[in-house]
């Protein structure tokens, strides 16, 4: 009986002196590896709140406890080694799909142009000759892997189904209100599309027809650009990145080209461009899968930048909550178009006006009176520095945060074009707040004024 009280107070010693130290060391308010911010200790409600009273607020507090734990990273990290070297299969993988490191055999992607297609509402499906017959697994978060060791690939699934029937209402809409500008559509597939092998097809949907259908529901005056199948020519290039949810800047600069034949206008060829190189990139897909096997598969960023360095670029920044509501606008200033980041950033998909959270004003050598509104997601930040030969002025605004009324802005800044360029994720759950920035007041305004004055 003695011996079973030491080991009582033995163990209880042992548990008091490990909640110890989990409550003294300092705890992560980052998760590299989930590219996110942890949760925030919640501040005390008053007595008489719902929260308190629910139960809420405590659980907040366990929420914080559990999300910020000391040593998170590394745990994550060691139970992905174990999953990795004992054969597990994450998430909900399918039976019949398992991993193994297959040779990367390249070959040319069908000849759209082949096909004589000259509508662009007019889609002839992709077949995929990159890595068809490569087995697969289902990581965490449904992400597909496939591919030889080192050289992963990592692809979200895709589970929509035709819609895009609000996105393309939309873009009818702005050609109602815009009558006089010219109003393009370009739907961007991602990655699953092009590279996922047969036996992982089971875990997603056809792209195609989310992007077919939303070409099918727009105005004759509206403008589709079809680059499914600019892409598809160049399928055996990279034109997607391995190891991030975004394409490649070689992929957005065949989109682009794509664009600018449908809107006739100049296109540089990419030997005007300067060639530069991010090492060791491992992008967002990491964080998603929690697949060490992504970790061990660095790549080469590659982006371009103009040669020809005649043009201004202005900023309009926004400070942006964690909810991601704009809560102060910053004075417009000039600053570089490109950011540079060393070797090893993950962060080196932002080397495009250092990302989203802004309004973005670019004023080049060209003479042609043509002035372009981009309305995109991250997707588009790839896409708009090769459209610097083409147009007088390009403007690039962010779905998400735009504080400006859309039809004050156009008449403005004298704009030519709209080209509406999101991934297919996003013109699947819709772009309500485009529609809102038709009607929204601009900033400032009474019980939005921002923290910072603008000029």
């Amino acid at each position: 009986m003695k011996q079973s009280y030491i080991y009582i107070v033995f163990m209880a010693l042992v548990l008091i002196i490990i909640t110890g130290i989990f409550y003294i060391l300092p705890r992560p308010v980052f998760s590299e590896l989930e590219r996110r911010d942890l949760t925030e200790f919640p501040a005390f409600p008053s007595w008489e709140s719902d929260s308190l009273q629910s139960g809420k607020y405590t659980e907040s507090i366990a929420r914080w406890f559990s999300d910020t734990e000391p040593f998170r990273e590394q745990l994550l990290r060691y139970s992905m080694l174990i999953d990795k070297y004992a054969g597990l299969r994450i998430g909900s993988a399918d039976e019949g799909i398992t991993f193994h490191a297959a040779d990367n055999t390249s070959n040319e992607g069908e000849d759209m142009e082949e096909l004589g297609l000259t509508n662009d509402r007019e889609i002839a499906e992709y077949q995929n000759q990159q890595n068809a017959d490569e087995a697969a697994k289902i990581a965490g978060a449904g992400i597909i892997i496939c591919g030889p060791q080192g050289k992963v690939r990592a692809m979200s699934a895709y589970h929509g189904t035709n819609g895009g029937v609000k996105y393309a209402s939309v873009c009818n809409e702005y050609k109602r209100v815009f009558p006089d500008v010219n109003v393009y559509c370009m739907v961007i597939p991602t990655a699953v599309e092009y590279y996922c092998p047969d036996a992982a097809k089971s875990s997603t949907k056809s792209e195609l027809s989310t992007i077919r259908n939303t070409y099918s529901l727009l105005d004759d005056s509206v403008k589709a650009v079809d680059i499914y199948t600019a892409l598809g020519k160049h399928a055996s290039e990279d034109i997607f990145l391995r190891t991030d949810h975004h394409w490649a800047p070689l992929g957005a600069y065949y989109a682009a080209e794509r664009f600018a034949q449908v809107a006739q206008v100049p296109y540089l060829p990419l030997t005007e461009y300067n060639k530069e190189v991010v090492h060791g990139f491992v992008g967002t897909m990491y964080g998603y899968s929690h697949d060490i096997t992504v970790k061990e598969s660095p790549e080469d960023f590659i982006y371009y930048t103009p040669k020809d360095s005649a043009y201004e670029t202005t900023y309009i920044v926004y400070t942006v909550s964690k909810s991601y509501k704009v809560t102060a606008e910053g004075a417009a200033y000039t600053g570089e178009f490109f950011a540079h980041f060393r070797d090893g950033s993950s962060g080196a998909y932002c080397a495009f006006m250092g990302g989203d959270s802004k309004i973005t004003q670019v004023r080049t050598a060209q003479t042609n009176g043509r002035r372009l509104l981009i309305l995109k997601d991250s997707f588009g930040n790839a896409l708009a520095g090769y459209l610097f030969g083409s147009f007088e002025e390009v403007h690039i605004v962010d779905g998400r945060y735009f504080t400006k009324n859309m039809k004050e802005y156009v008449a403005q800044n004298g704009i030519t074009d709209i080209l509406f360029c999101n991934n297919v994720f996003k013109v699947y759950n819709g772009g309500d707040n485009y529609l809102k920035f038709l009607t929204q007041k601009s900033w400032p305004y009474k019980g939005r004024n921002p923290a910072v004055a603008r000029n």
